[in-house]
């Protein structure tokens, strides 16, 4: 037998253990620290080289200050303003000039229709600064004469509404995770005492990895955001979950075999190991190519989210199995798997190891693998329509999933307001050409109003509002920006460059759509090579890459279907390439435990019962690992996000696509049509005898087949 690192006994066991016990006291201290290390840069979405990134680069350094997050405060009487009306506004505007010491409130704008006014209150600070800040800003509002209605929006109420409607999510989404995790594992292992041995480890993991984002943040020069930090512990949970129900499965199973519960282990190792590994290499790699991404926050995603991927892997092939023979055969209790000599190589054909169900499903497929597959990816194709339903682009009026203030106040703006009144374009240009800029800035085709707002201090730049005819996240809001981007670069000498809510929102979806061209095929092109390394074969990783990539497309078009149903049709920009890194680095994992397993079992009992034998010994185990998965991602829901639910279901909703349908049905029945051709351009030799070379009945290439058994 292989050497594993079980095959030392217990000394190696110990040794395992004290070496975490070291990791876990360096790292652990450092978890606390890694909210510190999340970046609140309201620029962090853009990509790098966007020209509202230069803007707003340019603008700090010739404004200062310019930057801050703005909270627009907006009165109405619906039967008109009042003479006093206006007093109270102007009063409440010296009482927001002292709550922002060092800003300049803006003046009060009168809408067109007389029964409005807005005014503009630069916020300093960041984070729960803001916060505050703004709810002094809305008590000091509230207090106008009777009839008067005053609401504050603006993207310092954004955020400020934001971290208040996410205030406390972090810990509600891990005791969710946590309740989730346990609540499955307690299903699953029947077991009092089994289901806290991998809790306990993931939860570790869990913190470990967090550590080791803090130090990523400070000496790796990483972006680590909250959203990347909340897909960690998502990740580290649900993949570390999975991988100790693989190593648990397969430990059961030879304690069976063995006597010596350390040599058990020895040989559930070494058989799970390689599958895990290459699971956790392909969710990893496929991560790290969102460095590639030109958005801050998505190219941030990947190396902390594949950070929590490596802590977990390590956690569940070191410290879990080292847990596991430590505690001995009692920790199964009450269902102990006891040794006998009698147990059977073919654990599939065992009817008392609740597999009744799965060999029945088994030998349906293998009867008519053809039927089997066909009506399987016709259905895929028809979800796949679905995604229709679906519009790229988050308006700011749709980002929560409660009502807050910011955004019934901005619905207030545009009734009163031309639609970019509460975020205008800002454009920062030349000083020595200002009279051409605003010009040219008032003649583009949906400018309703260009403000000359100040000159720098050394006399270069100036500062110019172009507000918008149309509410600032809509398509003719976007192409107002386009127009006046190439009507404002023709002017000579402006050098004018273009940003602001609108010009961000449009930044942001060309570099989305850049990274889905760039780093879709190259995802596919790492899972494609990891799982030839993996199976030594060619046919059958082509097979599987296409099978996920439909998988894929089905879970977008069933996700389509049910946020228009519920409401929410506007997806960020940035949600295709993150469901398809995550769906299908995390869907082809199940396919990989399957044909991992199939290939073992090819190798002993031939192709076409190798194959559904694999499916029946690895049935409970990988529907198990996928509802534990699907689960643990469907807890973003409770976040207040509309992107933290779209995230959720995609990925909830591919897993169990991949789980129930990909992994069942499609790719055993495609495995058993397609014959020993799947394991081209080799096959496993089985164990019955050594390969023998026959000629082809047609004189063409010869096939290696295994000879007999004796």
């Amino acid at each position: 037998m292989t050497n594993t690192p079980f095959s030392a006994g217990r000394r190696v066991a110990w040794l395992g253990l004290i070496l975490w016990a070291v990791a876990a006291a360096l790292l652990l201290p450092l978890a606390g620290k890694s909210a510190d290390a999340e970046s609140t840069e309201a620029a962090g979405a853009l990509p790098r080289d966007a020209e509202t990134a230069r803007a707003l680069d340019r603008a700090r350094s010739a404004f200062p200050g310019s930057d801050l997050p703005v909270a627009v405060v907006v009165y109405v009487r619906e039967a008109g303003l009042t003479a006093d009306d206006r007093a109270a506004v102007e009063a409440h505007r010296s009482t927001f000039a002292t709550l922002v010491a060092g800003s300049s409130v803006g003046r009060a704008v009168d809408s067109d229709d007389g029964k409005a006014v807005l005014v503009a209150v630069p916020v300093p600070g960041r984070g729960a600064e803001v916060g505050a800040t703004v709810e002094r800003i809305r008590e000091e509002a509230s207090r106008g004469p009777a009839g008067l209605r005053a609401a504050v929006t603006g993207s310092a109420a954004v955020e400020a509404d934001g971290d208040a409607a996410g205030s406390g999510v972090e810990t509600t989404l891990l005791a969710v995770t946590v309740a989730v995790v346990a609540v499955l594992l307690l299903v699953t292992y029947r077991s009092p005492v089994l289901w806290l041995v991998p809790l306990v480890v993931v939860g570790l993991a869990s913190q470990v990895a967090a550590g080791v984002a803090y130090l990523l943040s400070r000496h790796a020069g990483v972006t680590v955001t909250e959203s990347g930090s909340t897909v960690m512990l998502i990740l580290v949970f649900g993949a570390g979950t999975d991988y100790a129900l693989l190593v648990i499965a397969r430990y059961r199973e030879e304690l069976r075999r063995h006597r010596d519960r350390y040599a058990a282990m020895a040989v559930a190792w070494r058989r799970s190991f390689p599958a895990i590994l290459a699971s956790a290499a392909t969710v990893a790699v496929g991560l790290l190519c969102l460095l590639l991404a030109r958005s801050n926050d998505v190219r941030g995603i990947g190396p902390v989210a594949a950070a929590g991927i490596a802590v977990a892997f390590v956690a569940m092939t070191t410290l879990l199995p080292v847990l596991l023979v430590l505690l001995g055969r009692w920790v199964f209790w009450p269902f102990v798997p006891r040794y006998s000599a009698d147990t059977p190589a073919d654990t599939s054909a065992d009817p008392g190891r609740g597999r009744r169900a799965w060999r029945r499903l088994a030998d349906a497929i293998g009867r008519r693998p053809r039927v089997v597959w066909t009506v399987t990816t016709l259905v895929l194709v028809g979800l796949t329509l679905g995604v229709f339903g679906l519009r790229l682009g988050q308006p700011v009026d749709r980002m929560f999933t409660t009502e807050v203030e910011s955004v019934t106040a901005l619905r207030t703006v545009e009734r009163h307001f031309p639609g970019g009144a509460s975020a205008p374009a800002e454009v920062v240009a030349a000083a020595a050409r200002a009279d051409d800029v605003v010009a040219t800035a008032a003649a583009v085709d949906g400018v309703a109003e260009v403000v000359r707002v100040g000159v720098s201090a050394d006399g270069r730049w100036v500062r110019v509002d172009a507000v918008l005819r149309h509410p600032p996240d809509s398509a003719a809001a976007k192409a107002t920006v386009e127009r006046l981007r190439a009507a404002l670069h023709a002017v000579p000498g402006a050098d004018a460059l273009v940003g602001g809510g609108t010009a961000a929102a449009l930044d942001t979806e060309r570099g989305a759509s850049r990274d889905n061209r760039l780093l879709i095929p190259l995802i596919l092109l790492v899972v494609f090579a990891v799982l030839v390394l993996l199976l030594r074969a060619v046919v059958a990783p082509l097979l599987l890459v296409a099978s996920v990539v439909l998988s894929y497309a089905a879970a977008m078009g069933l996700v389509g279907i049910i946020c228009r149903a519920i409401g929410y049709p506007y997806v960020m920009p940035s949600l295709p390439i993150l469901g398809f890194v995550f769906l299908v680095t995390l869907g082809v994992d199940y396919t990989i435990f399957l044909m991992t397993r199939a290939r073992e079992e090819v190798a002993r009992v031939g192709h076409r019962e190798g194959v559904l034998s694999a499916l029946v010994v690895t049935g409970g185990v990988i529907t198990s690992a996928g509802v534990v998965l699907a689960a643990t991602f469907s807890v973003l829901l409770v976040v207040p996000y509309v992107t933290a639910l779209h995230l959720g279901l995609v990925v909830a909703v591919g897993v169990l696509i991949d789980t129930f349908l990909v992994r069942t049905l499609l790719v055993p029945a495609l495995a058993i049509d397609l014959g020993e051709r799947v394991w081209w351009p080799a096959r496993p030799v089985t164990a019955a005898g050594p390969p023998t070379v026959r000629s082809a009945p047609d004189g063409g290439r010869p096939r290696i087949r295994s000879a007999p058994a004796p």
